[in-house]
């Protein structure tokens, strides 16, 4: 917009304001109106397909492989000694309980629908009173016995209750010393599974055990299973009120907490907030007015907010709660600017080429300021909106919805404050003129005061020692950008779930207090002691090629006993990695059926318990005697040979998927070396860290571009409207900076930079460009009103600093409040944006006027 186009829009806003003013309130009222014409949905994160070998493997695993689509519960009870005969009691009666349930009965699998050391104690003693030995298959336990054929039906629960209750407490130590003797035989799976790493094998006490409830859910696959997380909820409960020191564990509790810890934040949020924002604008603005017209501003931004999420039928998720604050920040700034420059304009401070200085009136101190600043608001607009909208590249729907909506929210907030907000301050002023009021307003930064002595210092500083800051400023930056090259970058999904309310909190009235969050101790206290079941704590290795080679048992059997790890592939308590596959099936069904056994024994030269010879036959014996479990790990083809193997590797679900990634790609390394075959890790957390390295790649990218973008777009508009391209450079250096204090800070503090920061630093480049643009044009203005350049500083400064530092601080405020919040992710989005929004203020106040400076003066003297 040139200098005639910008005198002339303002001429016309002056002159025909209710007209202005009724035209986008009608605009409004139509955006606004997609809220509730729109049909909008609440939406995750989203997802995207990658070409890597990783998503091939596991879509060859999904077509080749039965898939289990359970959804598990984790129950732990960790109270005195969890192996006592009441401990195990009280843990069968809590089954009885969730069977009984009429939300729990209808989820649970039809197939061992609780599985728990409990289990297998008390099926182990209705076996005994019997006098057979355990049940073969899966959940069943040997006590040394052989297996006897007319062995009775598996126990119900009330039978194996019974069993327990028949014994006294020693009886039950000497039993379970039976179950758990290191020698014993266990055909029917691992009972270690369900004790802590820290368990001594043998020994008839422990601190904690696990157990599982599996869970199945009629919902679609792309969809939330609402009944099994319903479900989830009533077992905590239903633990809660058995055991003092016990919980449960699922996506469907931790989704609720994390639901109620971001209502809870902003239940205590908003208030502060609200009390903070309406502090910092009463001090900015002085006058109750303008504070209402500013307010008016905002709502009229988030009313457009709603109605094009409306209209573009955008999906709810957690990252779009970003942008409401970003547009109330922006909002805000320009408020400011707006209100600001009229005030000079009223009382005669902002010079002018076609009229006196001197008080003017409300009309047209309003064509003054608004052709003042609009300009400079139109450029903050285009560069803010490009930095947003560059997140459009991203192969996530949810970054591409946030992108779209953080740029129309851009956009309507220069349309409200460039022509809904000043029409309405003019009709405002024009009613106190009409009514006497007199009214004498300073912008803030030009009356006497702190304020403006710590603006003028900073132009006195600009004078004096223009090279030293700007070496102090890149010397720092420097420091931070080599800090942010060890910033972690890993994505973890523990970081998500909320953190229990601080002390203080506790004090805080009834409606206000938050819940009690303990789903992230509990995460971490699952991760450090038990091999965990469900979303993200498992993996997979694909194999192809010679599965039936002895080699390739050997090299796997040798992986699992000797595991190389960073500590996220679960090892179990005899030091062996928690890892299923074909070895340890033949293993598992030789001890429970003769014909498999024998056949493995035949073959077996080193007396490891794995076939060294003509594999392929064993593995035939096994299709036979359980092909259900056969299927889980081998798949054939139609000929009936052996195309592929697949191995379940039990992972800490609490740890970086990044790291995740890492240690089982290293595991997949060991299993295939010295075998005929290829090893592919692949599954849930790893396809996870390649979505994130991916997703973060184009992140960067398009942070990359949004510089370039906007670089060409400022030399572009600087040339042709000063002639001087090189402000561009000038323009952007500050913001450059500020960029590189904020990473190297986020190094300094431990925050990561992923995929969910990387989208919050554009805040950096944002607000950092709009809050330069403001000062290098009002600069440059004043430069061509006045007679020297260190006037046209001094004005510039005093002048658009005050609006600037109003705006910082008051958005700081009201971000960096989030940082009281709950729940991590908008902690760390309180805490990245409030600090991007300071280091953006500081540079602009500080480093822009010394390169200023230093460009007047390199002009002068090539001149």
């Amino acid at each position: 917009m040139t200098d005639g186009l910008a005198d002339r829009y303002a001429a016309f806003l002056a002159a025909r304001y209710r007209l202005v003013a009724v035209a986008v309130l009608l605009l409004t009222a139509v955006v606004a109106a997609g809220a509730v014409v729109g049909e909008t949905e609440s939406g995750g994160i989203g997802q995207f397909e990658t070409d890597s070998p990783e998503r091939a493997a596991l879509e060859e695993i999904e077509a080749d492989y039965p898939s289990d689509d359970a959804v598990v519960t984790q129950v732990v009870v960790r109270e005195g000694n969890v192996l006592s005969r009441d401990s195990l009691l009280e843990s069968l009666r809590l089954q009885r309980d969730l069977r009984a349930n009429d939300t729990v009965a209808p989820t649970l699998r039809e197939e061992q629908g609780v599985v728990g050391l409990e289990n297998v104690i008390a099926t182990a003693a209705y076996y005994e009173d019997r006098g057979v030995g355990g049940p073969p298959g899966e959940g069943g336990n040997s006590t040394g016995g052989q297996v006897a054929a007319n062995r009775p039906p598996a126990p119900t629960m009330d039978e194996q209750i019974a069993a327990l209750e028949s014994r006294n407490a020693s009886e039950v130590e000497a039993l379970v010393g039976r179950v758990l003797d290191p020698e014993t035989e266990t055909p029917g799976g691992d009972p270690y599974q369900f004790l802590p790493s820290s368990y001594e094998p043998g020994e008839t006490t422990a601190d904690a055990r696990i157990a599982f409830v599996f869970q199945t859910d009629s919902s679609g696959p792309d969809e939330d299973p609402t009944a099994a997380y319903d479900a989830q909820l009533a077992i905590e409960s239903l633990v809660e009120e058995r055991f003092d020191d016990g919980f449960a564990f699922g996506q469907g509790i931790t989704d609720d907490a994390s639901t109620r810890a971001v209502g809870d934040s902003f239940a205590i949020i908003t208030p502060v907030a609200l009390v903070l924002v309406l502090l910092v604008l009463g001090v900015a603005y002085r006058d109750v007015a303008d504070v209402l017209v500013g307010v008016f501003g905002i709502a009229a931004v988030l009313a457009w907010l709603a109605g094009l999420q409306g209209w573009l039928g955008i999906p709810s998720s957690q990252l779009l709660i970003a942008v409401p604050f970003l547009l109330i920040g922006l909002s805000i700034d320009y408020s400011l600017h707006v209100v600001m420059r009229y005030r000079e304009a009223r009382e005669g401070t902002l010079r002018s080429d076609d009229d006196a200085v001197g008080r003017r009136s409300p009309a047209d101190a309003t064509r003054l300021g608004v052709a003042g600043v609009v300009f400079a608001l139109g450029a903050a607009t285009f560069s803010t909106g490009i930095g947003f909208l560059s997140n459009y590249v991203s192969p996530l729907t949810a970054i591409q919805d946030f992108a779209v909506l953080s740029a129309g929210g851009i956009l309507a907030t220069f349309v409200v404050f460039g022509a809904l907000v000043p029409a309405v301050k003019l009709g405002v002023e024009n009613a106190f003129d009409r009514f006497g009021f007199e009214r004498r307003k300073t912008a803030v930064g030009l009356g006497a005061g702190p304020i403006n002595r710590g603006l003028s210092g900073a132009v006195g500083l600009a004078r004096r020692a223009p090279v030293g800051v700007v070496v102090v400023a890149l010397l720092l930056a420097s420091a931070g950008a080599y800090g942010a090259t060890g910033i972690d970058t890993e994505f973890n999904r523990a970081d998500f779930l909320p953190e229990d309310a601080p002390a203080w909190a506790d004090s805080l009235p009834g409606p206000l207090a938050p819940g009690n969050y303990d789903v992230r101790d509990h995460a971490a206290y699952l991760g450090d002691n038990f091999r965990q079941r469900g979303q993200g704590a498992e993996a997979q290795v694909l194999l192809r090629g010679n599965v039936t080679d002895p080699a390739t048992l050997r090299s796997l059997d040798a992986a699992t006993n000797d595991p190389d790890t960073d500590g996220a592939v679960v090892v179990r308590s005899d030091g062996t990695a928690a890892v299923e596959g074909p070895h340890t099936l033949l293993r598992d069904v030789a001890g429970g059926n003769e014909t498999v056994a024998a056949a493995i024994a035949e073959r077996d030269d080193d007396g490891d318990g794995l076939p060294d010879r003509d594999v392929a036959a064993v593995y035939d014996l096994v299709y036979d005697a359980v092909p259900d479990r056969a299927a889980e790990h081998l798949a054939r083809t139609e000929g009936g040979e052996y195309a592929s193997a697949r191995l379940v590797v039990g992972v800490q679900g609490d740890a970086p998927a990044q790291t995740i990634a890492g240690d089982v790609r290293a595991f997949a390394d060991a299993a295939s070396s010295g075998a005929p075959v290829t090893a592919v890790a692949t599954s849930g957390p790893v396809v996870t860290a390649v979505l994130q390295d991916a997703l973060l790649e184009t992140l960067v990218q398009a942070f990359a571009v949004t510089l370039v973008v906007i670089l060409v777009f400022l030399t572009a508009l600087y040339w042709r409207r000063h002639g001087a391209p090189g402000l561009s450079v000038v323009t952007l250096i500050p913001v450059l900076i500020a960029l590189a204090w904020l990473l190297g800070t986020m190094r300094a503090v431990g925050i990561p930079f992923n995929s969910e920061t990387a989208v919050i630093t554009s805040l950096a480049i944002g607000l950092g460009v709009d809050y330069s643009i403001h000062l290098t044009e009002r600069v440059v203005e004043e430069r061509t009103r006045r007679d020297g350049f260190v006037d046209a500083l001094s004005a510039g400064v005093t002048g658009t600093g005050g609006a600037l530092l109003g705006s910082a601080a008051t958005t700081a405020a009201g971000f960096g409040v989030l940082s009281l919040a709950l729940a991590p992710p908008l902690q760390r989005f309180g805490i990245v944006t409030g600090l991007s929004i300071v280091y953006a203020f500081v540079a602009c106040l500080t480093v822009l006027p010394c390169l200023l400076v230093l460009r007047e003066r390199a002009l002068a003297r090539f001149a």
